[in-house]
């Protein structure tokens, strides 16, 4: 349509009329303003009112990424200029965000402006091309192990050398993350990553510091110090002192190097000074004026209020074990059948997926609970009165694999090479990721420490998070902590509780060496025995 105006001079003007979209369509489908799971070339089609005049495109569409740099566009026109078809010049990065912003900058022939201006949002998805050259599964285990132990070996801290919580800690360091982080400087020893006297001095730093700086509470040292001075970080207000469940994670470390390191000289004064660590934990002391469960938290300040008795099935069993192995603070077998164990009330005997979960709740809980305690403890075997530890184990993960198998929430990307959940960082802060409560987040960890337990579908996993995921996810500490195909989001940190099992566990898949360290410990055996558990190891 025209508009005439008359004016004094009698001559006429014209005014083009403004025009609006009429259909928006990216790869054939029209799905209003966003569009996700897009391939690399994505083609969008926006159908006008009004032919387009060619001259407007460049300025009145804009193709950008997520950080606003324009995207290279080629345009053409189609149906009388009515129809512009875009692509990127190049293909898109996959899992990446974009926008296309139509504006009041793009013209018709006549004249006219775009009525009502617009964007849309596109999100891309797997582009399943390699990015790194394929090597041999050996060689990618041994790649897994060697990056992720540049968290503890790089990263350490340079006072305490003990594991800093994550990535952008600074100061802070975990207790039980140490004890990880041990293990892990024991297999790069064994992998030749680290000379064995480059090893032994970075252990004999920590127990130094452990040893001499480090704040105790009955001999149980807090979740977190302070790298350079051993002072207590508080974990929560009132948890600002003993972690009785940190101890043991530490300890089971600590224990391994014990049995490693079986030389004289500085191996023997290390071996010493991890005795006296060990023997100093009152873990009788923690069962609360005597009673028959140990106690997670004990404060100078807030003395028992956290008031949490650990109870299985979770991660914790480490604490009951070493709890019946100390010869200096042992407890008898009814902490463990009423307190771990519960008197049998952390049975489960359900099947899920066809799989049955002797023990645990709901599909077995986060993957953790399989991988903490049994990088010492070797499950291969392991009995007592309420389980099988192996048949608990391969079960935990297999449910936890045939639960993203089926994917029953549709997250984007889950399947049999993409699988895995436990706890770690997530879109919206820290989540303890399961069956039962899944937001679509993968913990590389999950997967990958289930090595022992799932071995064909976890080197699925690391295939395709290393080979397909590429980047995104693989970095200079190994793989990032999570990600989400879904959304998509990937995480930047690295925690040690989850890169520390990762290192550890895929050692054990492959020769058993930190399961063995720890099950040589006389200690072990003999507390193991007085709890009932059988096993060839034993």
């Amino acid at each position: 349509m025209i508009f005439v105006s008359c004016k004094k001079d009698k001559e006429v003007e014209q005014y083009a009329e403004d025009f609006n979209y009429t259909a928006i369509s990216v790869n054939g489908a029209s799905n209003g303003f966003n569009y996700s799971n897009l391939t690399g070339s994505p083609v969008i089609r926006l159908a006008f009112s009004a032919p387009l005049a060619k001259g407007s495109l460049s300025s009145g569409i804009v193709f950008k990424d997520n950080q606003g740099k324009l995207i290279e566009v080629d345009y053409s026109l189609e149906e009388g200029n009515r129809i512009v078809v875009l692509k990127a010049a190049k293909s898109l990065f996959s899992f990446s965000k974009y926008t296309i912003e139509a504006g009041d900058k793009l013209m018709s022939e006549a004249g006219g402006r775009l009525r009502t201006p617009f964007t849309l949002t596109l999100v891309t998805s797997l582009d399943p091309a390699d990015k790194f050259p394929r090597i041999s599964d050996e060689e990618l285990l041994t790649l897994v192990q060697r990056q992720t132990f540049k968290y503890f070996w790089d990263f350490g801290h340079p006072v305490s050398g003990m594991a800093r919580e994550r990535d952008s800690s600074g100061d802070i360091v975990t207790t039980g993350g140490t004890g990880f982080g041990v293990m892990a400087i024991i297999t790069a020893i064994h992998r030749g990553f680290v000379t064995r006297e480059e090893g032994l001095a970075r252990i004999q730093k920590i127990t130094t510091f452990l040893k001499n700086k480090a704040q105790r509470f009955h001999g149980a040292f807090p979740h977190w110090l302070n790298g350079n001075t051993g002072a207590v970080q508080p974990f929560s207000t009132k948890d600002n002192g003993a972690d009785l469940v940190e101890t043991s994670l530490l300890m089971q470390g600590l224990l391994t190097a014990r049995q490693y390191f079986n030389g004289a000289g500085q191996e023997a004064d290390l071996r010493n000074d991890i005795n006296n660590l060990w023997n100093a934990v009152e873990w009788s002391w923690f069962r609360k004026d005597n009673g028959n469960a140990l106690y997670w938290h004990w404060s100078p300040d807030y003395n028992w209020d956290m008031n949490l008795p650990v109870r299985g099935w979770n991660e914790a069993l480490i604490t009951y074990v070493l709890a019946a192995s100390s010869s200096s603070h042992a407890i008898p077998k009814s902490v463990y059948e009423n307190g771990w164990a519960n008197n049998s009330s952390f049975r489960n005997g359900n099947t899920y997926f066809g799989v049955q979960l002797p023990l645990g709740p709901a599909m077995g809980g986060p993957l953790f609970f399989s991988h903490y305690s049994f990088m010492g403890i070797n499950p291969l075997g392991l009995s007592d009165t309420y389980a099988n530890y192996e048949t608990q184990n391969k079960a935990h993960a297999q449910i936890n694999y045939q639960y993203c198998k089926s994917n029953p929430k549709g997250f984007y990307g889950y399947g049999p090479d993409c699988w895995g959940l436990t706890a770690s960082d997530d879109i919206n802060g820290y989540k303890a990721h399961e069956p039962t409560n899944d937001n679509g987040v993968i913990s590389p960890t999950a997967a990958l420490s289930s090595f022992p337990y799932t071995p064909e579908e976890s080197m699925k996993a690391l295939k395709f998070f290393y080979y397909k995921l590429g980047d995104k996810v693989w970095k200079e500490y190994g793989f990032v902590d999570a990600f989400s195909l879904h959304e998509p989001w990937f995480a930047s940190s690295f925690l040690a509780i989850d890169q520390g099992p990762i290192i550890v566990m895929i050692e054990n898949y492959r020769s058993g060496l930190l399961w063995n360290l720890f099950m040589s410990c006389p200690e072990v055996k003999t507390g193991m025995r007085t709890l009932g558990f059988s096993s060839p190891r034993l």
